[in-house]
């Protein structure tokens, strides 16, 4: 099985400054200028015992990283002396020290004042930790220099925000430590600014601006909402203010907020209700105003939205397959020889995967070649390097084990695991499990309906009786049974198998536990959770759990969003709320029965209002919670309106926009994937799609003593190809978005591709004009 690839930073690049005695690749030749088509810009200055080779290779794979990533080229190392700034921040290491500190700067907002309790630190102590964060970050912005400047840094619009913003706070820190005491820091909200900016985050970075990008329809449709909210503000003030038991519209202003808040619902019927008692006609204001921006402007929204989000998705992906594109086209110029102009040869594959996949194995770097080399002529044309980035997400083996994995194994385990692969390949086998699964399913429905003297008892009944044991033992057998006869890489390689071995050992876990701490009721979800499977079962669950498959990615990024627009806006708040106090707040306003409080013992207390405030982080992200679901929302708002300046309404509405905003692309999202999934089911059979996610390789011996021609990569590769005979491996990739999006839009690609090629034969450029890319390849002149 092929290695995990890491980042290519990690291995490849850290032994750049080694010495490369051990390189067999690029050195063959007298003089290696001799062989090169063309030289890396990086190997200008380097003396000609060096092996110029390996500087083409290294720049190729660095070319490839940037396409990955979806780098600018502007910001590529264009000289030897940038070469050690630019690995250095472009390093695991690196990445992971980054994250870290971005991490830490955030979870300072809990020891800083307003404080969690028991986090509250000294001055001293977090303003030191924060400018010791703000200093790491800091190196990466202090090394781009080296390689990028001043003036690509101003251009590059994400780093010269995340400068500014690191100026401020670094002065802030410095002027917090030297008063030791807090003051008004609203700007400690920008501090998400760069964990978004980490290497962890590009996703992150991705979908923020897909969210700018679909603002334009949101914006307009904004407008149009407002004009709406306006227009029957207006008319409601002039309708009812004149009712004496209405104080929904006493003012302009307050029908404006009564409106707002309408368009949420949370205040309906409420705000109807003076109205409805003076005249039942006045319900027809309310319910075509309800109408109107609710069940019309509201959807057609989310239309308008969801059309956007569907060409930008497209346009993405358009926009990244070309940027792959012309990284393959820099680095394919760097790795063809004088001899091969308009090939690559094998040894210069193999030197550039040492750089930019130094993980994976020999027996892959060969086998992706094979693949890649459809046209069989043992070269890399610039059309089949292009494959690359999909080629190296193949996991390969054997097409035809000769032997199950345990024919070396003691003859009588040999029979037990020939016995239990027999069984496991049952054509009935899986129906017994689906009976157990059901069986499992009416035990616990009995145990419900048992009566229970308290709730731990309930609990030890449901999920630590013997039916639980008997069930959770047959699991573990059935699991046992497959993992024996199947092999473990082949039973974990099903995401099914995976999800049944770690939902029953969990449940496991979790029965012990209830017996050590009765009181862990908590437990109880654990058991049911094996009935999952029998979803599997029906097409259109499967076609669910398969969106939530592609939505994965998508989601993390939704929740990091989330928490990062969250983080704004309890910092916001804090500063300006914490000082007030909710209880027995609002007098003479339409709120206050909820903010009652009455501190004995024995009183009957019917809300708790007063707990949505801002008196730290963690209950400011609790507060925003509840704004965000809207019921009762305006309760919180009022009552800061009330304690605070009635222009406090303005948060909690730009704060009720922003989470609309994010939410409503977030629905776009799930119904483009949702309707991708179907669209690709309906267009691709089952034998289809695996093919589509299957590569078979066929290795002659004979051939590959011709392609490798050296002895030492030969002699190790005996372990994983038969000496004078044929080996056959079969390739398989993930079903990811990535590899579904290539197989939907083949026709799409030819179309762009096409257009690509002819925009380079007008422009005679390769799509990037060479001054953005600073002229990375310098010809040899020999």
């Amino acid at each position: 099985m092929a290695t995990t690839r890491d980042s290519p930073d990690d291995d490849g690049y850290k032994h750049f400054t080694e010495d490369s005695h051990n390189v067999s690749y690029g050195s063959n030749s007298s003089n290696p200028l001799d062989e090169m088509g063309s030289r890396s810009s990086l190997s200008r200055e380097i003396t000609e015992s060096m092996d110029h080779w390996e500087m083409n290779y290294h720049e190729a794979a660095i070319f490839l990283e940037e396409g990955e990533n979806n780098e600018k080229f502007d910001s590529h190392p264009r000289h030897p002396s940038a070469l050690p700034a630019y690995l250095l921040v472009h390093n695991s290491w690196y990445y992971g020290l980054d994250l870290t500190f971005s991490i830490i700067l955030l979870l300072l907002a809990l020891a800083e004042s307003p404080s969690v309790d028991k986090f509250q630190l000294p001055v001293g102590i977090h303003g030191t930790l924060e400018l010791v964060s703000l200093g790491v970050i800091g190196v990466e912005l202090a090394l781009k220099l080296r390689w990028i400047g001043w003036t690509m840094i101003l251009k590059h619009k994400r780093t010269m925000v995340k400068g500014i913003t690191l100026f401020i706070m670094v002065l802030e820190s410095v002027i917090v430590l030297v008063r030791q005491s807090s003051h008004f820091r609203v700007t400690r909200a920008l501090r998400p600014i760069f964990l978004v900016d980490t290497r962890a985050c590009g996703a992150v970075r991705r979908f923020i601006r897909q969210i700018l990008q679909s603002l334009p329809p949101i914006l307009d449709m904004l407008v149009l909402l407002l004009f709406f909210v306006c227009s029957y503000s207006l008319l409601g003030y002039f309708l009812f203010s004149e009712h004496a038991t209405n104080l929904y519209f006493r003012s302009l202003s307050d029908s404006f907020v009564s409106m707002f808040v309408l368009l949420t619902t949370a205040n309906f019927p409420d705000v109807m209700m003076p109205s409805y008692k003076e005249s039942k006609w006045n319900a027809i204001f309310f319910i075509s105003y309800i109408s109107t921006v609710l069940y019309v402007l509201m959807n057609l929204m989310l239309a308008v939205v969801y059309e956007t989000f569907t060409g930008i998705e497209k346009d993405k992906f358009r926009k990244l397959l070309l940027h792959k594109r012309k990284a393959c086209q820099l680095a394919f110029r760097l790795l063809v020889s004088k001899q091969t102009p308009n090939m690559v040869r094998f040894k210069q594959f193999h030197g550039l995967m040492r750089y930019y996949s130094p993980r994976t194995s020999q027996r892959d770097v060969v086998l992706i070649f094979r693949q890649l080399n459809t046209s069989g002529t043992g070269s890399l044309t610039e059309d089949e390097f292009l494959g690359i980035y999909d080629a190296i997400t193949l996991r390969w083996r054997l097409k035809d084990p000769p032997d199950p994995w345990f024919s070396a194994a003691w003859p009588p385990l040999r029979m037990f695991c020939r016995a239990a692969r027999k069984i496991v390949t049952w054509e009935y086998f899986e129906h017994i499990v689906y009976v157990l699964i059901v069986g499992n399913g009416l035990a616990m429905f009995i145990r419900v309906l048992e009566s229970s003297v308290s709730l731990e008892e309930g609990a030890k009944n449901f999920c630590a009786s013997w039916d639980t044991y008997l069930f959770l033992t047959l699991f573990l057998v059935e699991a046992l049974l497959r993992i024996v006869g199947l092999g473990w890489g082949e039973y974990i390689s099903s995401g099914w198998n995976f999800f049944d071995l770690s939902v029953t050992l969990v449940a496991l876990i979790g029965s012990l536990l209830l017996l050590v701490r009765p009181n862990l009721t908590v437990v109880v979800i654990l058991r049911p959770l094996r009935l999952l499977r029998l979803f599997k079962l029906k097409k259109r669950y499967r076609d669910i759990f398969g969106t939530l498959v592609l939505l994965s990615p998508l989601m993390w990024s939704t929740a990091i969003v989330m928490m990062v627009m969250y983080y704004f806006f309890a910092i916001i708040g804090m500063e300006l709320f914490a000082k007030y106090e909710l209880r027995d707040c609002c007098t003479d306003t339409a709120v206050k029965d909820f903010y009652k409080y009455d501190p004995t013992a024995n009183a009957t207390i019917g809300y708790y209002y007063y707990l949505n405030n801002f008196s730290n982080l963690l209950i400011s992200g609790v507060t925003l919670f509840e704004l965000t679901v809207v019921n009762n929302w305006f309760i919180v708002m009022e009552a800061y309106a009330s304690v605070a300046h009635p222009s406090s309404r303005i948060f909690f509405m730009l704060f009720y926009l922003f989470t609309m905003v994010v939410l409503t692309i977030v629905v776009a999202s799930v119904l483009e994937a949702f309707r991708f999934r179907i669209q690709y089911k309906k267009q691709t059979s089952k034998r289809d799609e695996e093919q589509m996610l299957h590569e078979e390789v066929v290795v002659d011996w004979n051939s590959l003593q011709r392609q490798v021609q050296e002895p030492k990569l030969l002699e190790s590769l005996q372990l994983d190809f038969v000496p004078g005979g044929v080996s056959i491996y079969i390739g398989r990739r993930r079903r990811t978005r990535d590899v579904l999006q290539r197989h939907m839009y083949i026709s799409e690609i030819a179309q762009w591709l096409q257009e690509a090629e002819e925009q380079e034969r007008i422009t005679g450029i390769n799509f990037v004009e060479e001054s953005h890319i600073n002229t990375r390849l310098i010809h040899s002149e020999v």
